[in-house]
């Protein structure tokens, strides 16, 4: 009996998917330096003691490059407190997600504009692969971090052949002489995740800042069984090492929170049918990590997003087991229990609301999300302390959805107190 050449490159395929999974289980890479802690959490105002809830103070839609129908994967960034922006805004544009026109847009929130400003496409895979010496097929989910030199650096998932779970990961940083306002990066490295020419691997969520200036950054491996993993850099964006954040396989894009110094969660997207928000811990500062019972919190095999800020973690998913059209803002004291805050959006079947990200700046939480997957809708809220002044009324804050970009490239009011 003969194999056929097709049974051959399936049974191939399937021992390089094998072989790359016990490489991932038994090969971490470099060591990392000694016991990381996660940096203070910004302090939330009128905390001490007090009870409150989140109001709305602003909300639109990011403005897109010119004639480009079609963005995803926003992440955000606070900036420092002499920086003219409050907040750069980075997310993938073009036809669709894949299409070979897409490029890596940003735009910032002009602090005395209260406004964000035009986007620019500050990576383009042709530009980008011949500066790399090989060719990219395709961009996608970008996610930033200031260095402690106030450089920002870009890690984008990016492909050559095959889909997302051929991908790798592009460490770019802001180029020499390159402005906050006209951001130009250039490619430091491939991170090194895998003997496997580095493939399969993504980034989607944003970094835990540790108090040595440092970082961690959630990844995952896709390939076949899927694997969330959290990559150690120093202050000056040098890799360190990676540790699997859990035994799972069916767990991805891990958003972290640091319940102190040590203690941090890693919460995951669920990609199982009917599935929930996946929860792994760790003790020591990220030096190893466990895997612990589900949040009672449903997820329909869509990004999270987390955040601390003070003594409360912030929580962003979709609330449902098949359906991205409701977005809902959740808050903790010790990040097991979950209390609704709001529903940022509430749509109806066949909406999408999706892939959100979270910020502290300007003593604000920001938000941004997917619109339909073809805008980058944001809102701004503020903590009011019980007895306070309550949120605004809904006339004053019409949908993101509903507003165009033109609009909400204009100045933006803000509520009243």
């Amino acid at each position: 009996m003969f194999l056929n050449s097709g049974f051959l490159l399936r049974a191939g395929f399937a021992l390089l998917v094998l072989l790359a999974v016990w490489a991932l289980q038994t090969a971490q890479g470099p060591s990392a330096s000694p016991r990381p802690l996660a940096a203070p959490t910004p302090a939330l105002p009128g905390e001490r003691g007090a009870s409150g809830h989140w109001a709305p103070v602003a909300r639109g839609t990011i403005p897109m490059p010119a004639g480009v129908p079609a963005a995803h994967a926003s992440v955000l960034v606070a900036m420092p407190a002499g920086d003219s922006a409050a907040l750069t805004a980075f997310w993938f544009a073009g036809d669709r997600e894949s299409a070979p026109n897409v490029q890596i847009a940003a735009s910032r929130f002009d602090r005395a504009l209260q406004a964000w400003s035009p986007a620019q496409i500050v990576v383009n895979r042709h530009a980008m692969g011949a500066q790399l010496g090989f060719g990219l097929r395709r961009l996608g989910n970008p996610v930033a971090w200031v260095d402690a030199h106030g450089r920002m650096h870009l890690f984008v998932v990016a492909t050559g052949w095959g889909g997302w779970a051929a991908s790798r990961v592009l460490h770019l940083r802001q180029a020499p002489g390159s402005s906050a306002s006209d951001l130009q990066f250039e490619p430091l490295r491939v991170l090194p995740l895998s003997w496997l020419w580095n493939l399969s691997y993504l980034v989607r969520t944003a970094p835990l800042p540790l108090a040595d200036g440092g970082m961690v950054l959630p990844a995952y491996f896709e390939l076949g069984a899927k694997t969330p993993v959290a990559l150690r850099f120093d202050a000056e964006g040098e890799w360190l090492g990676m540790a699997r954040i859990s035994q799972r396989t069916h767990n991805l894009q891990p958003a972290l929170l640091a319940t102190s110094a040590t203690d941090w969660l890693a919460l995951l997207r669920d990609t199982r049918p009917n599935g929930k928000i996946g929860v792994a811990q760790t003790h020591d500062g990220g030096q190893t990590w466990h895997d612990a019972p589900d949040l009672p919190l449903d997820n329909p095999d869509a990004g999270i997003a987390s955040l601390s800020v003070g003594a409360q973690h912030l929580l962003v998913f979709n609330p449902s087991t098949s359906s991205r059209q409701s977005l809902r803002l959740a808050r903790s004291a010790d990040g097991a229990h979950w209390a609704t805050e709001r529903d940022l959006e509430d749509g109806v079947p066949g909406q999408e609301f999706s892939y959100p990200a979270l910020a502290w700046a300007d003593q604000s939480l920001w938000v941004s999300y997917t619109d339909q997957r073809k805008s980058i809708a944001w809102q701004r809220l503020d903590w009011v302390a019980d007895g306070g002044p309550a949120a605004p009324a809904a006339a004053q804050l019409a949908p993101a959805s509903a507003q165009t970009s033109a609009a909400s490239a204009a100045p933006t009011i803000r509520a009243k107190p």
